[in-house]
């Protein structure tokens, strides 16, 4: 899982991961994500786009997006998130347009997109993290890519419906005090309204379909950083170390320790094929 909104601490993040399923979450990075293994189902707006082994994409900041695995067997891809900031020249871009289609399929991408992508895997296993390198690459990645777009207003993939609302409020607002109460009220909508989307659209209640923002934020700091385990659980939202604990270990079935044991184990070993 994928974090659902949030201010990353680190410029640039690119990980070789299995491909999982994702319910729908935005960010405030821009995602490029280059398959190496297997495909890869991307939702964006009402869309969804097919992706094989040598495909690349690009997910603009603040679009709703989701990923659906249905392949057996192995399927792997290389995610890279990196902040607006290296955008450079691409800035104005990004912020106010997106890519009709997000998928580049692999006959047209160009050798420099994969390039950039090896090199900065390499940079991150040195510790070479420049500034400015990872700018120069992460502008590589758009200059090659952003051509191969369709490109349309970024307001074009957004909603006035009910669900997009839905799924925008709980990402910038799981880390808060939230209750369903001031959800209806800041959105102008009756309480009945939104347990209706929750129940009959992703068929969970409010407190459920929270809780599993609040994970997903968690797994991945367990993944990718070494803070501590009540650090993350407290600012990710949730009320206590208790709460997490059993939320966790009601979806995972093992504690958020023995999560991120595994997790770090995994991924040396796909870090090293």
């Amino acid at each position: 899982m994928f974090p659902v909104y949030e201010e990353k601490k680190k410029n640039l993040h690119i990980h070789l991961r299995t491909s999982t399923h994702a319910s729908p979450h935005l960010h405030n990075s821009i995602e490029f994500i280059y398959v190496t293994e297997g495909t890869l189902e991307l939702g964006m707006g009402q869309e969804l786009f097919h992706m094989e082994e040598g495909d690349f994409a690009v997910i603009f900041p603040d679009v709703i997006h989701h990923y659906q695995v249905f392949s057996p067997g192995e399927n792997r891809a290389v995610y890279l998130w990196a902040k607006p900031a290296l955008t450079g020249q691409f800035a104005d871009i990004i912020q106010n347009s997106c890519p009709e289609d997000p998928v580049i399929k692999k006959e047209q991408v160009h050798r420099d997109i994969i390039n950039a992508v090896q090199c900065l895997r390499a940079n991150r296993k040195e510790k070479d993290d420049i500034l400015v390198v990872e700018q120069a690459y992460v502008q590589i990645l758009l200059a090659r890519s952003i051509p191969c777009f369709h490109m349309m207003e970024k307001s074009s993939v957004e909603s006035n419906d009910i669900i997009y609302q839905t799924v925008s409020y709980i990402a910038r607002h799981f880390r808060e005090e939230v209750s369903l109460d001031r959800m209806a009220r800041d959105l102008g909508v009756s309480k009945f309204t939104l347990s209706r989307v929750f129940s009959g659209t992703f068929h969970r209640n409010f407190n459920q379909f929270l809780n599993e923002q609040r994970l997903n934020y968690v797994t991945v700091h367990l993944e990718c950083t070494d803070e501590s385990i009540t650090d993350i659980c407290m600012d990710a939202g949730f009320e206590s170390q208790r709460t997490f604990n059993r939320a966790f270990r009601e979806r995972y079935r093992m504690t958020p320790r023995e999560y991120r044991t595994l997790y770090k184990e995994k991924y040396l070993r796909e870090e090293q094929t």
